[in-house]
C-alpha cells in the first residue's frame, strides 16, 4: 500500500489538517510520558540516557547500539536533551544493523512522513546483548524488582532490539504519525505501554496491526 500515493489523491488531507490531528495525538502521548515520568520512569525505556543513574554508560558506545547525539528538532516533539538519528544513518550501528526489511519499511515511512511535515527519528534500534543486559539491570534498580522491570525491558535473549527487529521512535509527532499510518507500511506498535516501540508486521498492510499486548510480560516471545 502506497501511503504517499493515497495522500496525493483528490481526497488527500491538507497539511494543516494532518498536523492538527498529529498535535492532538501528540498531546495524548505527551500526557502518557509525563505520567510515566512521575511514576519512576526508567531511562532504559528509550535508551537515551543509558546507565546515567549507575554510571555505567562509559562502558558502552555506538558499537553496542548506543545512539549518539543527533538531529533533534523540538518542533517534532522532542525533549531538548533527547538524542535521535535519521533512519538513513547506515553508519550508526543502531540503524545499520536493523533487519533489512524493517529498515526498508522505516525508510519508506520516513520519506512519506517528511512529505507531511513530520520528522521520523530513531532513538533506539539494534542493541548488543551487553547493552540490553545493562538496560535491564538499570530497570531493576529503577523499579525495584525483576518482575516490574520486565514490564519495560526484555532480557538480551528475548529482546527484539538485540535481534534487530524493533525500533523506538523519538518525538511525539513521529510516534503519532506512525500510530495513524504505520500499518500501511507493516509497522505496528506492539506494547500498549510503549507508544514508541515498533516492529515489522507485514500482514498489517492488508489486515491492520494485531492486538497490542499490555506490556512485554504478555508477549509469548518474552516467556522463559
Amino acid at each position: 500500500m502506497d501511503h504517499s500515493a493515497s495522500l496525493s489523491a483528490p481526497a488527500r488531507r491538507t497539511r494543516t489538517f494532518v498536523l492538527v490531528s498529529l498535535a492532538i495525538l501528540g498531546v495524548a502521548i505527551a500526557g502518557f510520558v509525563v505520567q510515566r515520568s512521575l511514576s519512576a520512569s526508567a531511562p532504559s525505556t528509550s535508551a537515551a540516557e543509558v546507565g546515567q543513574a549507575t554510571g555505567t554508560q562509559s562502558a558502552l558506545d555506538e558499537a553496542d547500539g548506543v545512539i549518539p547525539d543527533g538531529v533533534v528538532d523540538e518542533a517534532d516533539g522532542f525533549i531538548p536533551d533527547g538524542v535521535a538519528v535519521s533512519v538513513f544513518d547506515d553508519e550508526i550501528p543502531a540503524v545499520g544493523r536493523l533487519d533489512p526489511n524493517l529498515l526498508d519499511a522505516l525508510r519508506r515511512t520516513a520519506t512519506d512522513a517528511e512529505a507531511d511535515g513530520v520528522g521520523l527519528r530513531v532513538n533506539s534500534g539494534w542493541r548488543s546483548p551487553e547493552y540490553q543486559w545493562q538496560l535491564l539491570q538499570d530497570a531493576v534498580v529503577e523499579y525495584g524488582s525483576q518482575e516490574e522491570a520486565a514490564r519495560w525491558v526484555a532480557t538480551a535473549e528475548t529482546s527484539a532490539h538485540v535481534s534487530g527487529d524493533a525500533v523506538d521512535i523519538g518525538g511525539f509527532y513521529g510516534a503519532a504519525w506512525l500510530s495513524e499510518y504505520g500499518a500501511a507500511y507493516g509497522l505496528c506498535q506492539v506494547y500498549r505501554n510503549e507508544p514508541w516501540h515498533y516492529e515489522l508486521r507485514p500482514d498489517a498492510v492488508d489486515d491492520g496491526c494485531p492486538r497490542m499486548y499490555a506490556d512485554p510480560t504478555e508477549d509469548p516471545r518474552m516467556q522463559p
